[in-house]
């Protein structure tokens, strides 16, 4: 079985630093084979025998932390729900900039409480709720984004966002794994 590990907040600036090599130790000592990580930013392709858990992704957060002295929250994913939650993607019509397309993963369900803000107050971006992840569009850029702090904190504490290009670079080598 093939998963995908999305690391949130390394290699963001000085104090987040994790080396590729410490990163992908975290992992294969949590259990996961074939660890490959991309782009430098906490994104990690693996196999494992079985669907990963809660306790593996605990375990690599301390290994991260063990290694580099790091903090930092782990989604594991497998291939099949980091593909559904790609292809639910409802906003890729919104734009050609790659970079501009978010999809923010979470470990758990969106909270049913969670309301998209309101679209004049955002606009020009767009916001959609998935299952498990909050898509957005941001012709101004990710970091011009409108949402929230607040908003963020009802998504809830295990989130971390990767562009449209990094989506599809997972989704190829997960494919090269087939």
């Amino acid at each position: 079985m093939h998963g995908v590990g999305l690391v949130r907040g390394i290699n963001v600036g000085a104090s987040t630093r994790v080396a590729k090599g410490d990163l992908a130790a975290a992992f294969t000592e949590a259990g996961f084979e074939r660890v490959s990580t991309f782009l430098q930013s906490g994104n990690v392709v693996f196999d494992a025998a079985a669907a990963p858990s809660a306790a593996q992704a605990a375990a690599v957060e301390r290994a991260i932390e063990k290694r580099s002295g790091v903090s930092a929250r782990v989604i594991l994913l497998t291939e099949k729900a980091f593909r559904t939650v790609a292809a639910a993607n409802p906003l890729l019509d919104a734009g050609d900039d790659h970079s501009k397309l978010m999809v923010t993963f979470l470990d758990h369900p969106v909270p049913s409480a969670l309301g998209v803000p309101d679209a004049d107050a955002i606009a020009p971006e767009v916001v959609s709720i998935g299952e498990r992840a909050v898509y957005q569009w941001c012709p101004l850029g990710v970091s011009k984004s409108k949402l929230t702090p607040s908003f963020w904190r009802e998504v809830g504490p295990v989130a971390t966002g990767r562009n449209w290009r990094t989506v599809l670079r997972l989704i190829e080598e997960l494919d090269a794994r087939s």
